[in-house]
Formats: C-alpha cells, structure tokens, sequence
C-alpha cells in the first residue's frame, strides 16, 4: 500500500464518520444529502488501467458533490510494473486488509514484460477467490444502436445480464506438463465444480432475473462436456423455488450465435467462468466495443471488486486516448453495491445521455478522451 499522489490522481480524498459497511449499505435507499462514508480501494494497475481509474474518480467526485456522500480512499500498488520494480507478489496477508473496504475499483492488469499471465492470476483469480467473489456480474448494455455492429438492432434488444459464476472451473490451476520437446508432449488441466458453488451463483442469477424481465437462461455445453449436467440439474432444483421466472437452457456455442442473430431473445444469462469470459466478451461487441463493458466481482454483503472489462492496452498507455466508459460504468455498479442507488442511477443516465445526444461518438481510443470524456460525464451527473 503506497501514498496516492495528488498530482496524479487528481482526487479529493474525504473522511467523514459514521462509517456504513457494504453488508449495512447494500440494504438501504440512498437519497441526496445522506451523509455517508464509503472505504474504497483503488487499484489502477497496468497500462490504460491508472488513466481510466483516474478518470472514472473524477465522475465519483461529481457524485459525492451532487448527492452528499464521501469516500475515504485507499491506493494499492499491485500491478506488472510494480512486480518488475520489487518483485512483491499479493499473498493472503495484502488480501486481507482488503476486507476492511466497501468496495475496490480496479482498472486492469498486464504488462507486456512480466511473464504471461502471472500478475492477473495473482490479482484478478487471486482477489476472487481470496474475497469468494463468486459473481462476475456483466451488464451488456447498447448506449446508442449507432454502436451496435448487427443490423437494424435497436437499445431495447441488448439488455442482457451475464451472471457469471467466477472462483471455479478452469482458470486459476497450474495444470500439468509431461514430455516437454517430445512428440509425446501433453498438457492438461482439471476443469472442476461443486454442487455448493453452481448452486449460489444460480440462485443470484435467480434473483435478478426476478427483478428484470423474468426469463434466466443457462449456458452450458452439458452435451460434450458430461460433468457440466451439474449446472442443469441445479437450474431445475433452484428453478422449482422461482416459479415466476421462465427458464432454459442453451449450449455456448448455440448461444453465441443467437447473441448475434436474436439478442433480444436473452434477459439473464447464467453460466460458467470460462464461457462467461467468451461471451461477454462476444456481448461488449454487440454494444460497440470492449471499451462499453463493465464488471462486478461480487459477495452479495461483503467488499466487492469492480472493473472495466478490457485490458491493460500498454501501447495506448500515457496518451489520455483510453475511453473511461467502461471504468465510468463499473463505478456505477459500485455504487449501486453499496447502496448509493441514486448516485448510481445519475451516473448510469449520464452515459446514456451523453452517448444519445452525441456527445460521446464511440469508445475507440484517441489521444486526449480519457479525461475529457470523464470530465463531460461529471458534467451530467452534476446536473442530474
């Protein structure tokens, strides 16, 4: 944990008591005026990720201002950059400090000169499942239908959740490597589930399917892959219990060719890490690029971790040309999380508007939006 330069985050750092936990405020309204503390950690990371994080504070500033609460925020350090400096790795001791937060708002991880894919499992699988944040919740959300790759495609036929369950199946294992140079050389890795795991993430993704359109597809491949018969005998035992939501189940790759050819045929999708990953990101296409997604790493009640979807993109890095949208949108889930629902909803307006009056033509990036993005959103929230 390091000191937050001012100069560079170009944040306002407020403490105020009495402190609300995330279990205390994930159950109560928030309104304007309510005086309230928020502990949030902020993790910048690699490449893009400090600049959009930066960014998307600018609009909590805006937030705090227009609805009257604060934030007492917390820097971390952890990324490639930092592992090629000092070599320090996360471990439980640096994991646990973070469960003192409300919530965590993480830009991305990568550095094209740590070894492959170290620093996210440490960070990213590392904070999952040391935190049991067993939802990875992904709105995919169309702004504007000028965005939207797929012909005559409207706002109102995107409006997809993807629960995906987030401390399981494959990612995270070593695996293991035999006869390495041979022709015999083999490679595999346990893909595993437990019926305790499946069965929490499908009763969330239940929950919210209550509370939107009433209609929770699950997204499997149980046919070649017979273990995954699991997560269809759980829809229907957890199913008996949501009577009111229609339910079904699709095979991944039937899925994805249906989230291009008839998007709007899907309300809430339920399925494992690795489709989970696939298709949201096939999904953040439909809306108009990486760029627009964001992410909730979530323990309904417990500290929570919230990101932009895409990477580190170490070659944009420094130009400020990164577009916050993503970033903008994960701090609209955390306030949401922690029970900030009108300063949420202010935020989450503000790039619709912003995105349908003009004002934002897109998420490619080009030199000098990061910021001045982040400032129009702000902007808008501030009005609201």
């Amino acid at each position: 944990m390091t000191t937050m330069p001012r100069t560079r985050a170009r944040i306002r750092v407020r403490v105020a008591s009495p402190s609300v936990s995330a279990k205390t405020a994930a159950g109560s309204e928030a309104g304007a005026n309510v005086s309230r503390t928020v502990k949030l950690g902020v993790l910048g990371g690699d490449g893009i990720g400090p600049e959009v994080v930066d960014a998307a504070l600018i609009v909590l500033d805006a937030a705090e201002t227009r609805f009257g609460f604060r934030t007492e925020r917390t820097p971390f350090d952890w990324s490639g950059a930092q592992y090629l400096r000092d070599g320090r790795r996360i471990d439980a001791a640096a994991i646990d400090r973070l469960r003192e937060l409300d919530a965590i708002l993480l830009g991305a991880m990568g550095h094209p000169d740590a070894p492959r894919g170290l620093i996210e499992r440490d960070v990213i699988i590392g904070l999952r499942r040391g935190l049991d944040l067993y939802v990875n919740l992904r709105p995919l959300i169309l702004y504007h239908s000028r965005l939207c790759p797929l012909k005559d495609k409207t706002e109102s036929d995107v409006r997809i959740l993807v629960v995906r369950e987030n401390t399981e199946d494959v990612y995270g294992h070593e695996g293991t490597r035999t006869g390495v140079g041979t022709p015999d050389e083999r490679v595999s890795v346990e893909m595993s589930f437990t019926r305790r795991g499946i069965e929490r993430v499908i009763r969330y993704a239940f929950e919210r399917a209550r509370e939107r359109r009433k209609h929770l597809t699950l997204v499997d491949k149980a046919n070649a892959i017979p273990i995954q018969q699991l997560w269809r005998t759980i829809l229907d035992e957890v199913g008996a219990e949501f009577s009111d939501v229609e339910r079904d189940a699709m095979y991944v790759d039937a899925a994805c060719m249906w989230l291009v050819q008839r998007p709007e045929r899907f309300d809430v999708i339920v399925t494992t890490n690795l489709f989970g990953d696939i298709i949201t990101d096939l999904g953040a296409a439909i809306c108009g690029g990486l760029g627009t997604g964001a992410s909730g790493n979530i323990h309904p009640g417990r500290v929570s971790m919230f990101e932009p979807i895409h990477g580190s993109a170490p070659k944009y890095a420094g130009q400020r040309a990164a577009s916050p949208v993503g970033a903008i949108g994960a701090l609209a889930m955390l306030l949401r999380n922690v029970g900030l629902r009108d300063a949420a909803d202010a935020v989450d307006g503000a790039l619709v508007t912003a995105f349908r009056t003009g004002a934002l033509d897109g998420v490619e990036a080009r030199v000098g939006r990061t910021f001045a993005d982040a400032k129009l959103i702000a902007e808008l929230v501030a009005r609201t």
